[in-house]
């Protein structure tokens, strides 16, 4: 069952957990964020760990802690080494167990060594080179691989951190890839790129990324039948279906299930929209990140406190998050958020807020209608007089104080007006052709407070800041083939509207106070001093360049070419999500073969299939033969998707267990990051 999946991340902690007794544990930020959703901390203090600390150079450990612990998310090669080194060589270890979640194959292939050996030599390597750091060649030294690397954030959804950055690839990578190809080498589009035409460091991560899903169903018993939708998913796809130890598994695996990888480049304009209509997403976007982490955030817990507000009373107070692994209401209450609609998440936060001060025996005063921040602020801050109540329901506190500092941000405004704006846009697709549309985004370029807004919506609350254009440019782009076919002369006029917008954007993104973390990615400057003119125009220039190509990421595809459906005269343009349209197809009481749902685990039964249907009737496998159905979202799912995807098996086909798997969970701001500053072809896995 779909609980089994979800174990796993802490089974694999499992292995760690035993080896942690009276050791200083060291811990790389990938791996840190995954044991985040499984417990945290506390589980390797609760095993006899004795610390906890930031694997770096900086770090290292007193004469009375003989054992250490090294868990990291990279190959035991370079940076990574390094650091090792630097630690024990300042330490006084007598024992050192490394985990890595790396494999040893991955290890072998990062050596280019082709051929299977026997035993682990790369490990037993490092191990003398351990023994010869610390000092003695007797001392205890070990190395293992665990793939710690799933995050189980829901009963729904396992996240991969230490592959949050793996994106697949787009029209800028593709000239990178030719460049370096002889011109009748050269690929013409992406669905023709191969694994092995990939960088050398993007070829490890795919590999290891396969060797950690071949573990989780090695683990539970399963022979998947896999299933692709787009370039960078076919290739993961085929590397699953290759792996050395996948076929040996899928003779004696009991299990069976589906597995369907779906390429985010495939729907761009649902992650960065604002139509979710979704809690969670608001969340994870108006409050700061968790400092190291992919996806949590900050919750401040000053309210819960006697402590008063000052400038330095954020550095006072550990802040709360929204993984509550010990708490199994709060863990009921985070999954009504993640996967309902706004006002449903919201009326159960104060529902379960009413609940729990009721049965705490707290004053509370009941009140109907409309759930506001300062409500359940009011609700929250009865826990103050009572210690006892505070600690019991910390995990249903901390979920409350995020839903309330949400409502309550001064950005939230602008999530409506962007919502407003983009219905405005997928009109105008539909009566116009591209560059008029792209026009209308013109009079918003103005700079933040400026007089001269000519918008009547646009006040200074819900002003669209540089954060929100460039998501209203990616979310029309990506939209693109969908306008109005165009003139002949049209491409002149489109490239001077480019312009336009190019030196309209500078002017913004220069003229901010504070720059948002996206703008600090994107120019790669921390405050606006150091921002030039020149920096910002080429910043966004390139930026332009990757915009042109995303119109084009479907256009492979012979069924699912559009995630948009025109008005009728009756009914308004709409957005048509492109995993609602998977779904409804895999789920199709006819069972019909989709083209563009590719079949990857066949091998040579396969092909030899394709021979005879020309002349006999052959059965394919099917993604809804199998009772458990996975959805491998490369690049990122939003909260709003893991909603639509309950929904639709609901009605489709409600005995069918749905668990999606991902990169990351999405924040709409997190999109421009992958596509405008994210090095998808030179991922950081150490060496």
């Amino acid at each position: 069952t779909s609980t089994d999946f979800t174990h796993f991340p802490v089974q694999m902690w499992e292995k760690v957990l035993s080896k942690v007794k009276k050791a200083v544990v060291f811990m790389d930020d990938k791996c840190a964020e995954a044991l985040h959703w499984c417990g945290g901390a506390a589980v390797l203090l609760e095993a006899g760990a004795r610390n906890l600390k930031e694997f770096s150079s900086f770090e290292a450990c007193a004469v009375n802690e003989p054992k250490a612990v090294f868990v990291v998310s990279t190959l035991l090669k370079g940076r990574t080494v390094d650091v090792i080194k630097d630690i024990i060589s300042l330490s006084h270890f007598q024992y050192c167990v490394v985990f890595t979640t790396v494999a040893h194959s991955v290890h072998l292939l990062a050596n280019k060594v082709t051929t299977e050996m026997e035993g682990s030599p790369v490990f037993e390597q490092f191990e003398e080179k351990l023994c010869e750091w610390m000092g003695n060649m007797n001392y205890t030294a070990e190395v293992l691989h665990v793939p710690v690397v799933f995050a189980p954030v829901s009963q729904q959804l396992l996240l991969t951190p230490t592959f949050a950055h793996l994106f697949p690839l787009l029209s800028p990578d593709l000239e990178s890839l030719n460049e370096k190809r002889p011109e009748k080498k050269r690929f013409g589009s992406l669905v023709d790129v191969d694994m092995h035409s990939l960088p050398v460091g993007l070829q490890l991560e795919i590999k290891s990324l396969a060797s950690a899903l071949n573990s989780l169903f090695e683990a539970t018993g399963t022979r998947e039948e896999s299933f692709a939708v787009g370039p960078m998913s076919r290739i993961i796809a085929g590397e699953l279906a290759n792996h050395p130890h996948a076929k040996n598994r899928r003779k004696i695996a009991p299990n069976k299930a589906s597995i369907i990888f779906v390429d985010r480049t495939m729907d761009l304009t649902g992650a960065v929209g604002h139509h979710g209509d979704n809690l969670v997403e608001k969340i994870l976007t108006v409050l700061k990140h968790l400092p190291g982490h992919v996806t949590d955030v900050q919750v401040d817990m000053l309210e819960l406190t006697s402590v008063q507000r000052t400038p330095h009373s954020q550095s006072t107070l550990a802040p709360g998050c929204l993984a509550q692994t010990q708490s199994p209401a709060a863990q009921s209450l985070w999954e009504a958020m993640l996967t309902n609609k706004h006002k449903e998440g919201v009326m159960e936060v104060r529902r379960q807020l009413v609940e729990t001060a009721s049965k705490e025996k707290l004053p509370i005063k009941m009140s109907m209608g409309r759930v506001t921040p300062e409500q359940l602020r009011s609700y929250m801050q009865l826990f103050r007089s009572s210690w006892g109540a505070l600690e019991s329901h910390c995990g249903v506190l901390q979920l409350g104080l995020a839903t309330a500092q949400t409502l309550g941000h001064p950005s939230l405004p602008r999530w409506d007006a962007c919502l407003a704006f983009e219905r405005l846009l997928l009109q105008a697709l539909g009566d116009s052709d591209f560059p008029v549309v792209l026009r209308q985004l013109l009079p918003l370029m103005k700079p933040r407070g400026g007089e001269d807004s000519t918008l009547g919506w646009r006040s200074r609350e819900d002003e669209c800041g540089p954060d929100e254009l460039i998501l209203l440019l990616v979310y029309l782009y990506s939209l693109a083939d969908e306008a109005q076919p165009a003139d002949q002369d049209t491409q002149g006029t489109l490239e001077k509207l480019e312009r336009e917008l190019i030196g309209a954007l500078t002017l913004v993104i220069t003229r901010e106070t504070e720059l948002s973390p996206l703008l600090q990615k994107l120019t790669g400057c921390a405050n606006p001093e150091e921002l030039t003119t020149e920096r910002v125009h080429s910043t966004v220039e390139e930026m332009f360049k990757t915009l042109r190509g995303l119109s084009h990421t479907r256009d492979h595809l012979k069924q699912l070419r559009s995630v948009y459906t025109p008005s009728d005269g009756v009914h308004q343009a709409t957005y048509r999500p492109f995993l609602r349209q998977i779904l409804e197809e895999v789920f199709h009481p006819e069972r019909l073969e989709c083209p563009d749902i590719e079949h990857m685990s066949g091998g040579l039964t396969d092909l030899l299939k394709t021979g005879f249907s020309m002349f006999m009737k052959v059965s394919r496998p099917h993604p809804s033969d199998n009772p458990l159905l996975f959805l491998f979202l490369v690049g990122g799912v939003t909260p709003s998707e893991l909603r639509l995807i309950k929904e639709i098996v609901t009605t489709h086909k409600p005995g069918t267990q749905v668990l999606v798997l991902s990169t990351r969970l999405l924040r709409p701001t997190d999109i421009p990051q992958l596509l405008f500053t994210t090095q998808r072809l030179l991922p950081d896995i150490g060496i």
